[in-house]
């Protein structure tokens, strides 16, 4: 029989728990969790058992369930993990490269993070449903990325300036839905920053893959 909730809150602390570092183990455990999570996610399909992820993550259940009581608790804590990521890549991609190809690599990155919702997608439904998850929060992380992105375009002259932050979600968020696989996601993506170039002769060779 798998371990319930209930039978998870009546395990107790032991001493080791309790020594000094033990909070910084417990953070590190926690932060392993997620990462887990969102591995095997990105892998499986519904649904995924807490079981699979404690041991990919290298910990015990009853350390799962004492950092995430429910499974939903922890798609959401991973759904938000990623979403702080994607949501700061602009910064770092714009100091690697120009602002066009910087919004390419930065749309690849959306793709792959919503290609990789599979196996949490019946619960990321639920929470969005329940306000768990806020989807004025996710545009508003998302419309911030996506503007750090185009005013440093505009900035070099290279991205129209007649574009919308909601426009080019719009554009992605239609894309995932109507592309047949991930492949032609890509490919249509690609044709979105085109769309969005001053000079698409110029700078659609060099475009990332």
């Amino acid at each position: 029989m798998g371990t319930t909730v209930t039978e998870v809150e009546a395990i107790p602390f032991s001493g080791n728990e309790r020594r000094p570092g033990a909070r910084s183990d417990a953070r590190r455990n926690r932060q392993l969790i997620v990462e887990a999570a969102a591995r095997v996610f990105a892998h499986g399909s519904e649904p995924v058992k807490m079981e699979a992820i404690a041991r990919e993550a290298g910990v015990g259940i009853g350390t799962l369930y004492r950092n995430f009581p429910t499974r939903e608790a922890l798609v959401e804590e991973v759904y938000r993990s990623e979403l702080d990521r994607l949501a700061g890549l602009a910064e770092p991609l714009l100091a690697e490269h120009p602002p066009a190809a910087a919004m390419r690599e930065w749309m690849r990155r959306y793709r792959e993070f919503v290609a990789t919702k599979h196996g949490m997608a019946e619960a990321l439904r639920a929470a969005i449903a329940s306000g768990a998850i806020s989807s004025a929060q996710t545009r508003a992380q998302l419309e911030g990325a996506i503007t750090t992105l185009l005013e440093a375009g505009r900035a070099d002259g290279s991205l129209r300036a007649d574009v919308l932050p909601a426009d080019i979600i719009a554009g992605m968020a239609g894309i995932m839905l109507a592309a047949a696989d991930i492949d032609q996601a890509g490919r249509m993506q690609q044709l979105l920053v085109d769309a969005l170039l001053t000079h698409r002769a110029e700078e659609a060779p060099t475009r990332p893959a």
